[in-house]
């Protein structure tokens, strides 16, 4: 099936909205979005109204003299998108994503509302500032890389932390979940990772059918549900001081491991919450690609010519601003690995490597063999989730 200027195209169902700088389309059936500027959305209406491409190519120049109009290029485009139904009356065989359902309606937009609302944000932005007030006026609250380790046996540490941190992890994600049912959005939780982080997601894909405007609130809903986790432990620390032992352990379990996240957050040289913050705002939605590319140009150990165009000029400014804290985040995360999971892993070796050169009748050796087999079995899960991002990155 061959495009011609003559030729006449039918869309898929599609809804247009506009955005900061240019317009998201919305793919009706496949639930995919789509970033355009303004002369791709005249041309989708001219193509709506049934013209043919070379009347559209035409009317697109005169409207648009600066522009460099070729229309059968966009319409490959279409094309490559699944976003053309039919040419000439002749439909085309779409190639259809598996999409899995999105769910959550159970969860009454009314409770999301309660969560997060003006008054709620004020009371977040009021406990950020007393967990700061905290970890600076009480040095012995902030956290350290020994906390992790509540019990003397290590094959009790780790199952520990798993179930403190799932809960974390969880509570987390439910901030997510229900900043978007405050909108009235399904979304899913599916297993996925970050650099060596086995982690949850919220499926956030249909953030794109609120304005800009009310995105940040569902970006920021994790922290804000962090922000009360952090805030409970540093002041339970402090209201029960001579309570046992093991509960304040907890307690520092649960202050290292949301401080870390809340950190980890801020390295938005990957796609972090504050780093969709971050483009949100600007309206840029290409700018972790776009980053990558300056940086070669900056340090030219690749050729960086054929990719540098797609930085449109309006943008170049904010891509340098964002490649800047894109550096940022490499040092934040260098200085998570520095101060805490690298000590962390050395304090494991030196107390389990000891074990194993006893005998299998100690119990000493038994519990640094099973502590081995949970750092295994953590890989597997990791392994598990990069297979699965590989595969559907695939389809």
């Amino acid at each position: 099936m061959k495009l011609t200027h003559s030729s006449h195209l039918q869309l898929v169902p599609i809804k247009i909205r506009k955005d900061k700088k240019h317009y998201i389309i919305e793919n009706i059936d496949s639930g995919d979005f789509f970033e355009m500027p303004e002369v791709c959305i005249d041309a989708i209406k001219l193509i709506n109204a049934n013209q043919s491409l070379g009347e559209i190519e035409q009317q697109l120049k005169e409207k648009y003299p600066g522009e460099e109009v070729d229309i059968l290029n966009f319409t490959e485009q279409l094309l490559d998108l699944n976003l053309i139904a039919a040419i000439d009356g002749e439909k085309i065989d779409l190639q259809k994503r598996k999409r899995e359902p999105l769910g959550f309606h159970w969860i009454s937009p009314k409770l999301g509302k309660f969560f997060f609302n003006k008054f709620s944000f004020l009371v977040y932005w009021a406990l950020f500032l007393i967990i700061a007030t905290l970890l600076i006026s009480h040095p012995s609250l902030f956290p350290h890389y020994k906390d992790l380790f509540i019990f003397h046996l290590m094959l009790l540490n780790i199952p520990a932390w798993m179930v403190i941190s799932v809960f974390l992890v969880l509570f987390h994600e439910v901030g997510h979940v229900l900043a978007m049912r405050a909108h009235n959005l399904p979304t899913r939780l599916d297993v996925s990772h970050r650099l060596f982080l086995v982690v949850l997601e919220t499926d956030m894909s249909s953030v794109w059918k609120l304005p800009s405007k009310d995105r940040n609130v569902l970006y920021l809903a994790g922290l804000c549900f962090d922000t009360l986790t952090l805030s409970f432990a540093l002041l339970s620390q402090l209201i029960f001081a001579n309570g046992p032992g093991i509960f304040l352990s907890i307690l520092q379990v649960i202050v290292l491991d949301t401080f870390i996240r809340m950190v980890y957050q801020c390295c938005i040289y990957m796609k972090t919450d504050l780093y969709f913050v971050f483009e949100n705002i600007t309206g840029c939605y290409n700018l972790m690609e776009n980053a990558q590319h300056l940086i070669q140009r900056w340090f030219p150990f690749k050729k960086w010519q054929e990719t540098s165009e797609v930085i449109f000029a309006s943008e170049r400014k904010t891509v340098s601003t964002y490649a800047i804290f894109y550096f940022v985040g490499i040092g934040l995360t260098i200085y998570l690995y520095g101060f805490f999971y690298l000590p962390q892993m050395f304090y494991s070796v030196s107390k389990v490597l000891p074990g194993l050169e006893n005998s299998p009748k100690s119990l000493t050796f038994w519990d640094s063999t099973l502590f081995i087999f949970q750092l295994a079995l953590g890989f597997a899960l990791l392994l598990y989730s990069w297979r699965k991002k590989y595969l559907q990155a695939r389809v």
